[in-house]
Parts: C-alpha cells; structure tokens; sequence
C-alpha cells in the first residue's frame, strides 16, 4: 500500500524526459555546474582559487549527498545554503569559494531558465512530431470530400485534409510562438543580491571584469547572453509568455480533440481503439474516445495556468518578494508535465486515425440536394428561367423534403425538382449535380499550398525528430 501522494502527471501522464528534466538531480546538477562556471571564470580572471579546487568540484557535480542537504536546510531553513555546505562536505578544498560572490538566484534562476529551455526544446520536438502526422493525414485525404459545419450544423462541403489543415496551422501559430521565445532565452547572468553586482566590484575592483566574468559564466553553460539588468531575479514575465505559449499548444490540442470527438459521435472518424481496449465498464459495445477526453481534460488545466504567471510577475516588489518561489515550483513544472502529456496523447492519436469514408458519403448525399441548389438555380436561369420564381420552389420543395429527412427517410428533394415543370429545362442534368467533389471549392490546392510552402520547410528542418513515436503508460 503506497501512503504518499504521487503527481499523476508523473506517474499516468507525461514521459521520462519531462519528467527527469524537472527532477531533483537535473535540478541539482545544474546548480554544481553553475558553481563550477562561476569558480572557474573567477579563477581565469585572476582571484585566488585553483585548478585543484575546480577539478575537485568537478569531480562531485552529479554525485549529490541529498542526505547532508537535507539534514542542513531542516536546521537552516534556506536551501541554497544548505546545498552549498553538502557541496563543501565533498569537494572540502573548494569549500571556501563555492558561490562566491554570489546570491542564491545565481543558480536557482540560472538554473530555472536552462531548465525551461530544455523543457521547451523537448516539447517543441513533439509538437513538430504531431504535425508531421498531421501533414501526412491531409495529404492523404486531401481531396476527399466531407460535410463543412459551421454552429454545428451542415455547410458548404470541404475536405477531411482541409479541415486537418486548420488544426495543423494551429499548432503552426503555436510553433512559431515557440520559436520566438527560444530565439530569445536569456540566463539571469551573474548580477549579485539585487543586480547591481556590488559584490563581484568588489572582488575584482573593476568593471570590465565584472562584465568579463558574466560573458565567461553564460558561455560556459551553454548560452549567448544574460539579461542586460535584473533585480534579484530573471524578469518573472518569461514564466508568463512560456506559460502563454503552453497554453496556446493546449488551446490547439484541446480543438483538434474536441473535433474528434463530434465526428467519433457521427461515426466519421475515430481515434485508435486497441484490441483489448474497454470503451466502458457498464456498455460493452462502446468505444468512447478515452484519448481525446483526456487530452481536453489536461488541456484545461494548461490553460487555466497563464493567470496564475502574470499575477507572480505583477506582484514582484521592488527588486523582488519570494511569494514567487513556491508557486513556481509547483506552476511551471507541472504545466510542462501536463503538455507533454497532451503531446504524447495527439502524437499516439494522429499516427492512428481511422476514416470511415462510407458514412462520410452518407452524411453527404443526405444533405448534398440541399446544397446543390443554387447551382440548380442557375442552371435554370441559364436557360431563361425566373430566379425569384424558381428560389420559391425549391424553398417549398426543400421543406416537404427536410420533414421527410427529419423522419429518417431519405433525401427526395431532386426527385421532387424532377417532377416540377418549372425545372424541366435541366431535369436530365440534375443527377450530374450531386458528385460532391463540384463542392469543394479550392480546398484541395489550399491543402497542397499550405503544406508545401509553410509546412514543409518546418518538418525539414526537424526531420531528426519526425520518427517519435509516443508510448502512452495508460
């Protein structure tokens, strides 16, 4: 019997990847490595610390005594703090200069930003996974022609790739928000207790060095540059725009979820359901769409998220409060966990759609009479009928033969036209008029167009990545 609490976005939803990139030993690492970078730039710059002193850090930067940290912030109550001194029990020769100079933010925030920027990384790999699929999907059927629905009721017909079409150019929108904020990540630098970096001036005595060891400690993690001025802290509004753009990916998910399962209810389109799958424990017989209901669940979650980023980013006073801290443990973790969740879930659902092309058609040709009608008209008009005149008679035929369809008869609208001597000039024509693909519009050269120009450039840039295949644990 388990007695703790464990996440379920842990333990049902997200990967090992996401999971591991929020864990304590990722986490911790980075904080050794950035003390390392720090020692060793300060070295390089001329203080008093050694090559012995940095290989015995080095030494130690994964081996974490999570025992000593532990036992140390319950007596100080500060966690830094408490990993520094295990830090020191280890590598005892560098104790005196670990994190010297430094504030805790120099490796919780630094650390936090290159955590979010591999999160990123990971969960941009899976969303070009997804449209990868996608693209596949309406290339596919991107002539085949289905009912358009606008306030969920039948429209003019598109296809089923347009309309893929429109879900993948959401997670176009989403890609290139993402892209924007990845161009842009920036370390919080080495900046001291409250940015000035009072502390490093005086440790050098001269400014150039100061910007000298910065330069040195952001290209030694990785990074091109740090934020020009902080407070204590990075600017809290980049949790916010991440969260923004995790909320718009869930926004997009959580529309190409609740579509699938409209068209599950009409029999159209399905998500994959495996042999010994069970759709209910009451009704046999079901195939409920498990998948796409709990990408809308996790999909809710995400997007509730943004708010709780911008009131932490309105409310840091002055140069900063901690009122952020334990809310950002908890925010931005889980709000990773919960989009890779989502993303292994639309990866694992898009590789497996399945298309019943017969109802389809069905679903068409019971409502396509009532669509061909304009183009009856003007046929009619052509061979010198009465536009007004002939509108009144299709609008009156049209309604005796909605209430017949509505009475699960078929459609006998064109059977009606063909009696009415109004429509005589065009009665040998009217079957010709129910092929579905005269209704398409351009829907199949705007699905050519728009994966050759927009999306394909995307898919070959990340071609690495395009082999993911999502392993869902439930």
């Amino acid at each position: 019997m388990k007695d703790l609490y464990e996440n379920p976005l842990n333990t049902r939803y997200s990967s090992k990847e996401m999971s591991h990139i929020f864990s304590d030993d990722f986490k911790f690492t980075l904080w050794r490595k950035l003390w390392i970078a720090l020692a060793e730039s300060e070295m390089e710059l001329g203080l008093n610390i050694t090559k012995e002193q940095i290989n015995e850090m080095k030494k130690y930067v994964s081996d974490i005594n999570y025992d000593v940290a532990a036992a140390r912030e319950k007596e100080v109550r500060h966690d830094v703090m408490a990993h520094v001194y295990a830090y020191g029990e280890q590598a005892k020769s560098a104790k005196p200069i670990i994190h010297l100079g430094a504030t805790s933010c120099f490796v919780t925030d630094n650390a936090e930003v290159i955590v979010i920027d591999n999160a990123l990384r990971l969960v941009q790999k899976k969303l070009v996974a997804v449209m990868d699929k996608l693209a596949s999907f309406a290339e596919k059927y991107k002539g085949l022609p289905i009912l358009g629905y606008t306030h969920l009721q039948p429209a003019q017909l598109t296809t089923l790739g347009k309309r893929a079409c429109l879900w993948l150019q959401d997670l176009l929108l989403d890609y290139e928000s993402m892209s924007d904020i990845l161009r842009k990540v920036r370390l919080r630098g080495v900046k001291g207790t409250t940015g000035t970096q009072a502390s490093f001036l005086d440790l050098f005595g001269d400014g150039n060095k100061v910007d000298e060891l910065e330069k040195k400690v952001v290209s030694k993690m990785g990074y091109k540059e740090a934020y020009p001025v902080t407070g204590q802290t990075y600017p809290r509004k980049f949790d916010y725009n991440v969260l923004s753009v995790l909320s718009q990916i869930a926004q997009s998910a959580y529309k190409f979820a609740n579509d699938l399962r409209i068209l599950q209810s009409f029999k159209e389109l399905e998500e994959p359901f495996e042999k010994s799958q069970i759709g209910s424990s009451a009704m046999a017989y079901k195939r409920n769409p498990m998948r796409s209901e709990r990408i809308c669940s996790l999909a809710r979650y995400v997007i509730s998220l943004p708010m709780n980023e911008a009131i932490t980013a309105g409310t840091q006073w002055l140069e900063r409060t901690l009122d952020d801290s334990a809310n950002k443990r908890i925010t931005i973790a889980q709000a990773f966990l919960a989009v890779d969740g989502i993303l292994n879930i639309y990866n694992n659902v898009a590789d497996g759609l399945v298309v019943y092309e017969k109802v389809i058609e069905k679903h068409i040709m019971a409502e396509l009479p009532f669509m061909a009608t304009e183009n009856i008209i003007m046929e009619c008009v052509k061979h010198g009928g009465d536009r007004q005149e002939l509108h009144e008679h299709i609008r009156v035929n049209s309604m005796e033969s909605g209430k017949r369809v509505k009475s699960g008869l078929d459609n006998d609208l064109i059977e009606r036209l063909k009696k009415d001597e109004l429509f005589a000039s065009v009665k040998d024509e009217l079957d010709n008029m129910l092929v579905p693909s005269a209704y398409i519009g351009r829907a199949k050269e705007q699905v050519e167009r728009f994966l050759s120009d927009y999306i394909q450039p995307i898919l070959n840039e990340h071609s690495k990545d395009l082999d993911f295949k999502a392993e869902l644990k439930v």
